[in-house]
């Protein structure tokens, strides 16, 4: 997936700007970002403020590694019943 070329306070703050009253294209135009883009922007972001946003990336990061240190377990576990079952 591409990476944005806006960083999230940027996002938040075009999304604030919209429910302020401030029309979605002059938005998009301002950016030079698709009006769908925004849309997507706005269902993932909306209602969030920065601080909320900067835990929720810790929480994803968190939940990376942790997903991770499971498929490393769940293969080192694998791999010892395998090593147990074999008949020597």
């Amino acid at each position: 997936m591409k990476k944005s070329k806006f960083i999230e306070t940027q996002i938040i703050k075009a999304i604030k700007e919209n429910e302020s009253g401030r029309k979605v294209d002059d938005i998009a135009r301002e950016l030079g970002i698709n009006v769908g883009t925004f849309y997507q922007w706005r269902k993932k972001y909306s209602g969030m403020e920065v601080s909320h946003l900067k835990r929720l990336k810790e929480l994803e990061q968190e939940n990376a590694k942790l997903k991770r240190m499971f498929a490393d377990q769940a293969l080192q576990l694998e791999m010892a019943k395998d090593v147990i079952s074999k008949k020597w």
